[in-house]
Parts: C-alpha cells; structure tokens; sequence
C-alpha cells in the first residue's frame, strides 16, 4: 500500500518542494482573487501536471494513476484550490476522445496544455453543415482563468452521454460569479458562448472512447475524473491532522487547561479521525492499484472493479471532511478565526462532498450492483 511520501523526482524535485512552498504562503491570494494565479500555472507547467497523463509518443509523461493522484494530494495538502485545479491536468482521459486529427493538433505544439470545461447543463446546439452554432451558459468552470481550451457540455441526439464542445479560450466569455463557502480558489466560474461555430471534429462524447492506445486510455475515465477530484480531501485531511499536532506541540490552553495534546477527548477524537483518513484512503489506493494491475496485465478493469473505485471514491471524500470536521472541533475557538487554517481547509474538504460525483446517487448505483442489478448511465 503506498505510503504518503511520493516520489518527487517524478515532479521536478526541489522544484516541486518549491513550488509546494509557494502554493502555502499564497493561499489568500488565490481565495481573495478567487482563481490561481497565472504564475503558479505555468509552475503546474514546469513540474508537468498537463503532460502527465499524455502518451509519451506525443511528448507525455505517461505517468500512472497512482502517481498522479498522489501528486493531487500533495498539492491539496498545501492548498486544496490548487490540489483541484492541479487535478485537471488529467484532461487526457477526456481530449483522447476526440478524433485523432484533432487530438493531434491539441498537442501540436506541446504536451503542456490546460484545458477546463463546464458540461452542465448541457445546452443544446444547432446542427450546421460542418458542426454546430453552440450558445449558452455553464456552471462550474473550474480552473477556467489558466486555461487555453474550453469545453461546454452540448446535447446530441441518441446519446446517452453528454457532448463537449472545445473552444479557444478567447472564444469563451467567462462570468466571475464564484461566489462559495470553499474551494473559492478554483476560480469556477460561469462559462458563457455567443452563437459559436465550432467543428464537429472539435467536440466529444464525455466518458466517450478513447481514440489513443497506451495503458492509461483503459483505465475508466469517469471514474478517474471523480477520484482526482476526491483525493483532494485526503490532502487536506493530512494537513488538518498536522495542523492539530503542531499546535499541541507549541500552545498551552489561555483558561489554564491541560495542553490540546494532553486532554483525553482529544487524543480520542484524532486518533478517530487519523484512521478514517488511513482507512479510507487505504481502500481509495487498493481500488486503483487493482484497476491498474488488470491493465498492466494486458486486460482492462471489470465493472466490479470500477465500481469499487467509484464507492472508494465517494467514501474517501466523505470520510476525510468527517475527519476534518474533527480536527476542526477540538481546537475550539482558535480554528473559528477566519485567518486559522483549519478554517479554510474545513470550508474546502465540505465542497469537495458537495460535488455530483461524491453524492449519495453513487452509493446507489454501488448498492445496485450488490444486487446484481446495473447502475444508472454515465457512473461506469
């Protein structure tokens, strides 16, 4: 089972310490300005979070699941706006759906490429000789303000799954209106799209086909899109457990009360809260490691498996904000101060359980195939 000390040469080394770093003494800037700050993109750049998931034959990194996620939660341990946004460079999973001509002019000019997009509500667009006028307006936009390609989500015909319409940048109007309790840095703003051409060829189905070969285009997408978003929690989960820690190594209690780290509810509640967060991600890792050695193995992940990443996916999220939650609570007023970090790392891990892909209707499908009955579309 994989520890929680990554292999930072994978990312850059002493750059990536650096850039952890940075990310930390920049947190109220990104919440303030509600996106991350252009700067610090072009480090996700450098270190190689948009390469990552690319084919090595078109100039990736082709790393692992595994090794990508552990990126995640590092980064979210140091800002979880900057864990999420950091998460999309898994946009591979998604692009590799488009036609090869297609995929082969995204990358043309390099690997490094930000793509963000909002597929809800999906709106409907004109068929036109060639492709489709598209018009309309998506939420949830993340990481729109650093990126160089947009998709909004277009509805087709007789498929089941929703389309994604990828546009330059300066062809997307993006309406600052984030206005959340959590992951305020994300910048995940209103997407908007006025009577847009855009090729047929530059648009896919979302969880759609891969149209590239190596190991990575048969690990399940939707799947994999829900869990770098989820491990964001366990990173903040970490860092909320060390904040307690430091804290009790350096204050005594202004009433005259036992140290933090020596009063018995305490110890009680965080020794809980370290094993929801050991236990959940333990299950979130095996899940993954399973998936991926049926690839390796030259196959790909039965629906078992997959629906075991998607439940360890939803329990991890859940589990590491409870977690949070009581790290939070035994600090007392101390962590109520809006400038104390538990404060924002609590508003962060309950946003992440607030996203569609961590909600009950996951729970759901999971309990429906302990039945041996098949799951509602889009969660395989």
């Amino acid at each position: 089972m994989p520890g929680y000390q990554i292999d930072k040469s994978l990312w850059g080394g002493e750059t990536f310490d650096a850039l952890l770093a940075d990310v930390r003494q920049r947190r109220q800037e990104f919440e303030k300005q509600q996106y991350i700050s252009h700067d610090i993109v072009e480090r996700f750049k450098q270190i190689g979070v948009y390469r990552a998931m690319v084919p090595k034959a078109m100039g990736g990194d082709e790393r692992s699941p595994m090794e990508f996620l552990q990126m995640v939660e590092t980064m979210a341990a140091a800002d979880g706006s900057a864990g999420w946004v950091a998460s999309f460079g898994m946009n591979p999973a998604y692009l590799a759906a488009l036609p090869v001509e297609t995929i082969d002019k995204v990358w043309s000019s390099g690997p490094d490429v930000v793509f963000a997009g909002g597929i809800f509500p999906p709106q409907k667009a004109i068929k036109v000789d060639g492709g489709y006028r598209v018009s309309g307006r998506w939420k949830w936009g993340s990481g729109c303000m650093g990126a160089a390609l947009i998709g909004v989500g277009i509805k087709e015909e007789n498929e089941p799954l929703p389309r994604m319409a990828v546009f330059p940048a300066d062809k997307v109007k993006i309406e600052k209106d984030w206005d959340v309790i959590g992951m305020v840095g994300t910048g995940s703003h209103d997407l908007v799209v006025e009577d847009q051409f855009v090729p047929e060829e530059w648009t896919f189905v979302r969880g759609g086909k891969p149209n590239l070969e190596s190991d990575f285009f048969r690990y399940p997408s939707l799947a994999f899109a829900a869990q770098v978003l989820a491990i964001t929690s366990a990173g903040l989960a970490r860092e909320a457990l060390d904040v307690v820690q430091a804290e009790a190594a350096g204050r005594s209690s202004v009433t005259g009360a036992p140290n933090l780290g020596e009063r018995e509810y305490v110890r009680i509640e965080i020794a809980q809260a370290e094993a929801k967060l050991r236990a959940s991600r333990a299950f979130f890792y095996q899940a993954t490691e399973e998936a991926w050695n049926a690839i390796k193995a030259g196959g790909k992940p039965t629906k078992e498996q997959t629906n075991l990443i998607r439940l360890a996916t939803t329990h991890l999220a859940h589990e590491c904000a409870e977690a949070v939650r009581m790290t939070y609570e035994v600090t007392g007023m101390t962590g109520a101060y809006a400038r104390h970090p538990l404060n924002r790392i609590l508003r962060d891990s309950r946003m992440v359980t607030q996203h569609a892909f961590m909600g009950r209707v996951t729970l759901m499908n999971a309990g429906a195939m302990f039945f041996g009955h098949d799951p509602l579309p889009g969660y395989l």
